[in-house]
């Protein structure tokens, strides 16, 4: 009978443990003047997801404040995607730059 209370309070134990969420982290793109307007929509809408509205309305965002948001994701595909653009960008010969910040 003491080891059925013992198994018990394990399985408590176990049941009474939180997970965290994992973290948000926001890939920022950065203005610069070598990059054109065309290509950061094109990363925005084939990386990123966007529609070419959404794409558009991001794209000057980043030309008027001199950045802006291309996602919100948990910190290894906010990664990918920043590695991603920044190597697209790279073989086109733009220096398109790129930012992780925490949510």
């Amino acid at each position: 009978m003491s080891t059925d209370i013992q198994i018990d309070e394990k399985i408590e134990e176990k049941l009474s443990r939180k997970l965290d969420e994992p973290g948000k982290f926001k890939v920022v793109l950065l203005n610069d003047d070598s990059t054109p307007m065309e290509w950061v929509i094109e990363v925005l809408v084939s990386i990123f997801k966007h529609s070419e509205t959404q794409a558009k309305d991001i794209t000057l965002q980043i030309h008027n404040e001199g950045s802006g948001i291309a996602g919100i994701y948990v910190y290894e595909i906010a990664e990918q995607k920043a590695i991603e653009a920044t190597n697209s960008s790279r073989d086109r010969g733009f220096p398109l730059q790129l930012r992780i910040d925490k949510e």
